[in-house]
């Protein structure tokens, strides 16, 4: 089966970075596009970033534009998010999602890893 498995979060202070990871298994990696989707305490899920299978083309969320990096690494099956200067907003709970064959839609979420970014 799918598996998306999120690592690398945890308590940060403002201005501190993190590397999230995901491990994925279940399905040929390197066919598909994946996602990174937040969801902050209270609110509901927002579009982070997708790269295509190749990692040749990635999309960003204007706000997320400088400070985050999305890379893959085909060959160890996993996705990464590369977050800097954290802020107190950038606090949620981070997924990672494969798309569907058409990289328009997720058609399977991992159960995420939280970031917390508080002093």
């Amino acid at each position: 089966e799918v598996q998306l498995v999120e690592s690398g979060g945890g308590l940060v202070q403002p201005g501190g970075s993190l590397r999230l990871s995901c491990a994925a298994s279940g399905f040929t990696f390197g066919r598909y596009a994946v996602s990174w989707v937040r969801q902050a305490p209270g609110k509901g899920l927002e579009w982070v970033s997708t790269i295509a299978s190749t990692g040749t083309n990635t999309y960003y969320e204007e706000s997320m534009k400088g400070r985050f990096t999305i890379s893959r690494d085909n060959a160890k099956n996993t996705l990464y998010l590369q977050i800097d200067n954290l802020k107190s907003d950038d606090t949620a709970v981070y997924y990672c999602a494969k798309m569907g064959g058409g990289s328009e839609y997720p058609d399977y979420w991992g159960q995420g890893t939280r970031v917390t970014v508080s002093s």
